[in-house]
């Protein structure tokens, strides 16, 4: 073999071939993560809310005030456990806990519906 048929066999700037055949592979493993990536459930954020509703005095009948608030229903939100939490001089406020999905229910709509309950809870500070 001569040096002139070496050089001719040696290819300094790559082949076509290898190119469109990395491509190929490339594509092929893109449309695979997106097809796995599409069948993954979503997160769904949720948080734990702890609210604290006021009566209007040591006469308001707390079993109905709770359940008003109770009545308070949206996709997305699931009510837990509630206490009477004493304040001072007779009145005792409502503890109740929900968790809400972030993205269906937030503070300022449970605190605008259970304030429409005007007889039984308290809206002054």
């Amino acid at each position: 073999m001569d040096e002139d048929q070496i050089w001719d066999d040696f290819d300094l700037f790559g082949s076509d071939e290898e190119d469109e055949e990395a491509e190929r592979i490339k594509e092929e493993r893109l449309k695979a993560y997106a097809e796995k990536k599409a069948k993954k459930p979503a997160l769904i954020a949720k948080s734990s809310i702890l609210l604290d509703v006021k009566p209007w005095d040591d006469e308001t009948d707390m079993v109905k005030l709770e359940e008003c608030v109770r009545s308070v229903q949206a996709d997305g939100l699931l009510w837990g456990t509630s206490k009477l939490v004493p304040v001072g001089y007779g009145i005792k406020k409502l503890q109740i806990a929900c968790v809400v999905e972030d993205d269906k229910v937030g503070t300022d709509m449970l605190e605008e519906e259970i304030t429409k309950f005007e007889d039984y809870v308290n809206v002054s500070a």
